[in-house]
């Protein structure tokens, strides 16, 4: 071989491996853009056998354990699932394999909404949980990568945090006005027609689409009735969030064709325009859209056209200026849970109480650490101290023994014998000045207590303060 032919040779090689067609396997990242670039060269027609590789299953099942959950219909824990799917591996993987699988029904559970009224939950088996997880680690690579930039909810290296700060984007360019769209029990209300007819379009194993439908159509069993279902996707499975992300992603496609600037986060969609106008003739064609291409209905209830301002998104309201900071609904929620924790008859002692609490409250802050406006923060800090201190007073309960703890606290004799004996309620009591000085600020910290202001400061890494309104704002 002559050395024009030898270095021909090395540059086919080295252009293949570049490519990805040589011996070196392509790397995951380039795979999914590859996918999301050309979904239709991926080949779709044995997806069951990589569903059912121990591999997939193994990681399917450790998934499920860190979710941990209740059981279901069949009352297995998670803590029997290794032993049971060691046992009968073979038996699942050849019933999946020869679609004489059939998962059992869901086990229903209604939970209160956080607005009121009651939402149904379907638990599978945890068998059923790890099969349905094993679907969407297979399913979710090809998906996923084609969903429309504007959805972000349930996917990965997405949060309601990234839907928050594009949101707050689009207003500042001077889209004031949202469509805030509110799809009527949507989890309940999927056409599984017209979802499987999309999905067939995607995906080419039948196996697998057989499976899903199924799945679908397992129904749920509440209060020992079954409850068969035509149709909807019941949450509480790990497939769920990923088909309706599918279904939903035709919402997003037809926004975006025509221009519109909007987020989605699951079911909760804001399409924000500039005049009230526009807003209603979105609102209006939307509306007409879904009933007609998706055979969804739009709550009209609960959607509106209005100022950004005065609606709540994913916990926040947005201000005209782009400005974020924690929803009234959100405040409301949090006082009511704090409520509950600090009950005044609850025998837990008062470290308890804010030892829980604090686990909470830490979760919340996280959450909210978006917002920009500290008052409201400083103010929900007062108001569950004064809780605290109403608990303190009534688990004193006796003059002397209120007496008694005053004077430890430093408060003369007097001033002691005048709280002790007054009859003032708690709650009015918790709000007078010696109360404050034996139950202080510092005194909570003492005891552990995180105050929502500090940890929002810390969390934020605070530069500057800037007045707004009458109103400190952080600048970052």
């Amino acid at each position: 071989m002559s050395r024009k032919q030898q270095k021909r040779r090395r540059e086919s090689q080295s252009h293949d491996h570049h490519r990805g067609s040589g011996t070196e396997p392509v790397r995951v990242e380039e795979q999914q853009l590859l996918l999301a670039l050309s979904p239709e060269n991926i080949s779709t027609e044995k997806l069951m056998e990589q569903i059912c590789e121990w591999t997939n299953l193994c990681q399917a099942l450790d998934r499920v354990k860190a979710n941990k959950g209740s059981a279901g219909l069949d009352r297995m824990t998670v803590e029997q699932l290794d032993g049971w799917l060691v046992k009968h591996r073979e038996n699942v993987k050849a019933a999946l394999l020869d679609g004489a699988y059939h998962p059992k029904p869901a086990r229903g559970v209604m939970i209160p909404k956080p607005g009121g009224g009651m939402r149904q939950l379907g638990i599978p088996t945890v068998v059923d949980r790890v099969i349905q997880q094993a679907i969407l680690q297979v399913l979710d690579p090809i998906l996923d990568p084609t969903f429309s930039q504007h959805s972000y909810g349930f996917r990965k290296r997405c949060s309601a945090h990234h839907a928050l700060k594009e949101a707050a984007r689009i207003v500042k360019e001077g889209r004031t006005i949202v469509v805030d769209i509110d799809l009527e029990k949507f989890f309940d209300r999927v056409n599984h027609d017209i979802l499987m007819g999309r999905l067939a379009r995607r995906i080419q194993d039948k196996r697998l689409l057989k499976l899903i439908r199924k799945y679908l159509q397992a129904g749920i069993l509440q209060n020992g009735v079954r409850m068969n279902r035509d149709e909807g996707t019941p949450q509480g499975g790990p497939l769920s969030p990923l088909l309706a992300n599918f279904l939903l992603d035709e919402l997003d496609k037809e926004l975006e064709r025509r221009g519109h600037h909007f987020c989605r986060y699951a079911d909760d969609c804001n399409i924000y325009v500039k005049t009230e106008t526009a807003g209603m003739r979105v609102m209006e064609s939307i509306t007409r859209f879904l009933k007609k291409k998706l055979k969804l209905k739009v709550n009209q209830k609960k959607s509106a056209v209005s100022l950004v301002s005065t609606r709540k998104f994913l916990g926040y309201r947005i201000h005209e200026d782009g400005s974020l900071s924690v929803a009234p609904q959100s405040m409301e929620r949090v006082k009511a849970k704090v409520r509950k924790m600090t009950h005044r008859r609850a025998p837990r002692a008062l470290e308890g109480t804010i030892k829980n609490l604090n686990q909470y409250l830490t979760g919340w802050i996280h959450y909210f650490k978006l917002s920009e406006y500290k008052r409201p923060l400083a103010g929900l800090d007062g108001w569950i101290r004064r809780r605290f201190r109403a608990a303190k007073l009534y688990q004193l309960k006796r003059p002397r023994t209120l007496r008694r703890f005053l004077e430890s606290q430093g408060i003369s004799k007097r001033a002691s014998r005048n709280i002790a004996s007054s009859g003032k309620g708690k709650w009015r009591l918790a709000r007078s000045n010696g109360i404050h000085r034996a139950m202080s600020n510092a005194w909570f910290k003492s005891m552990g207590y995180i105050e929502l202001e500090e940890t929002w400061k810390r969390i934020n890494g605070k530069l500057k303060e800037t007045a707004v309104y009458g109103t400190v704002r952080t600048v970052v």
